[in-house]
This record gives structure tokens, sequence and C-alpha cells, in this order.
């Protein structure tokens, strides 16, 4: 069998494909600068690494797998800067936010050209048939990450939002899109349309420990490391997993507590989230919320280990696995 490529060696991979779509020279500069901006910020290239590693279970010639990993780490970067505009986020990564280093407009455009931009590393698949199987999942994944932003946006209003009414948001804003990454890649290198589904199972379990571990870090985590201001998600009034599990074990004085907390503007940032973090830790959401993320990965563990591939195949992504669900930081 051929050598496989170790997670080090798809990244380089990865962060060559993307310099080669050529943003840091398109014009005009004003509309590009910020795609190139985005892109340079980093980040842990999760989704082209999934697409790249489950292609890797069935072949070790990822190649036609790596126009996918492009569109794929693109269009996630397209919603950031969307999200971050919504959401008035100051910072990704630890630098400015697009729409606060330019302006609201230019996050607009400049991200309405990266979604296009992904579609258009797409053209890069070789295979007529392979470019056909992968457009219908390319656009349902698109599609549900627009439909759970809005879901998002609409449980800031309601103070109804059930656990079931919030997995389902999170499954379609940052689940759909790990699971068709595993998909797309898996299909790239011939997989049947079985193993392929089972892969997006794994990969939506996987973006459902994610976005709670994302929830988690943004009140418990170290700034420095997170990127980007803790709390945030408190300040905008986010239906988070812990905070709809407070809100079913606190008292009723409590509860008078916390709603009060959840009114303050951002004068009193500091008491609000202060104030909403003790009582995360008096009903014990934060414990909760920890064995979410080890219960959803092992489940993905579980599932990608009934697929009955060997174990070296496997090993980079159990690998990725256990990584992302350690970081706590």
């Amino acid at each position: 069998m051929p050598t496989l490529r170790t997670s080090s060696e798809l990244l380089v991979q990865i962060e060559q494909a993307l310099h080669a779509q050529g943003y840091a020279t398109c014009i005009p500069e004003e509309l590009y600068a910020p795609i190139h901006y985005t892109l340079e910020l980093g980040g842990k290239r999760v989704r082209p690494l999934l697409c790249l590693l489950s292609a890797q279970l069935f072949s070790a010639d990822i190649r036609p797998a790596l126009p996918m990993a492009v569109a794929l780490e693109v269009f996630h970067n397209f919603t950031l800067l969307h999200d971050d505009l919504m959401d008035r986020s100051p910072l990704r990564r630890g630098q400015p936010t697009v729409y606060r280093k330019w302006d609201e407009n230019t996050a607009v455009l400049s991200g309405d050209v990266m979604s296009i931009e992904a579609y258009r590393a797409l053209e890069g698949i070789a295979s007529a048939e392979l470019l056909y199987r992968v457009f219908p999942i390319f656009n349902q994944m698109a599609v549900d990450i627009c439909r759970g932003q809005q879901y998002d946006m609409l449980f800031e209003c309601r103070e109804d939002v059930s656990t079931d009414e919030y997995l389902e948001m999170i499954r379609l804003k940052t689940a759909v899109l790990l699971g068709a990454s595993m998909r797309l890649g898996a299909l790239a290198s011939g997989a049947s349309a079985e193993d392929a589904e089972r892969l997006d199972e794994v990969g939506q379990r996987l973006g459902l420990a994610f976005q709670i571990q994302d929830d988690y870090l943004d009140v418990y985590g170290d700034e420095a490391t997170f990127g980007k201001p803790i709390g945030g998600d408190i300040m905008n009034a986010k239906k988070t997993l812990m905070l709809l599990y407070t809100r079913e074990q606190l008292e009723a004085r409590d509860l008078v507590e916390l709603d009060r907390l959840m009114t303050l503007g951002q004068e009193h940032r500091q008491e609000r989230i202060q104030g909403v973090t003790a009582l995360y830790d008096k009903a014990g959401a934060p414990v909760y919320a920890r064995a979410q993320i080890t219960r959803l990965t092992q489940e993905a563990l579980g599932i990608l280990g009934a697929l009955s591939l060997e174990p070296e195949r496997t090993a980079p992504l159990v690998e990725l696995f256990d990584s992302l669900a350690s970081r706590m930081s």
C-alpha cells in the first residue's frame, strides 16, 4: 500500500492549494484583500483536513479531493465574514474581523465573492461523474448553514428554545459542514455511497461536539488562545446548550437573577458575564457540556470503527478527534 500522509503533511498541501488560488493578487484589491487576509489568519483547517483524511481512508491518492478541500475551507471562511458582522464580533483568531478592519459593506461583498470562489474551486474536479455527485451535497450543505444561522438569530429573541431545537440549530449551522467534508472526501476516493453517508454521520457528531466546545470556550476559555473576547455569546444572548441547561436546573430566585443579568447592556459587560458564569457554575453547566462533548466524540469514533477499515488508515482521523476533544483552553 502506498505511504499514507500524516495530518501535518496534508496541512502543507492544503496551504499550498489555498495559496494557489491567487487571492493576494486578484483585483480590485479592495474586494480580494479581505479574502486573502481572512485565509491568512489560519485556523486549524479542520474541514479540509477532514476531507483529505476521509479520502485517504479509501485511497492514498488524495489529489481528486483537493478541489473539494479548498472549496470547503473557502466556504467556511465566507460564513465567518458574515457571521462576525451579524454577531458584531471584534476579533477573529486574535485579529480584527473584516468589518472592523475595513467596513461592513466590504464584509458583505467580499463574503459574497468568497462564496462564489468556493464553487469556482469545485471546477478543479476532473471527473464529470464525481462533480455531478458533489454539487447536490455541497448545495444542500450551503443552504443548511444559512438555515442554521437564521435559527441562531431567531433564538436570540425567544425564551422558549428547547434543547432539541438548539441541537438541530447547531447541526445545521456547524455540523453539516464537517459531515459534508468527510462525505465528499470519501466520494472523491471511490467510497460507496453507504460508507460516505456513514462518514457524514461521523462528521456531524464531531461537528456537534465541536460547537458545544466552542460555546464552552466562549465562557471558560483563555482569550489569548481562543482568539476572540470571552463572553461574546452571553453578551449576544446566544441560546447555547449551557444557557438552556442552566435554565432547566436553576430555582426560581436564580432564574430571576439570570434574567436580570441578561438584560444588562455593554456598559455592564463585566457584571453580566461574571454573573451568568457564576450561575452556570452553580447549575453544573460546564460539567454537563464537557460530558456531551465526550459522548458525541465517542459516538463518532464508534461509527468510524464500524466501517471495518484498516487501523493505519483511521489512525490520523482518531488523532484529530482526540486533539479537537482536548481543546479546552
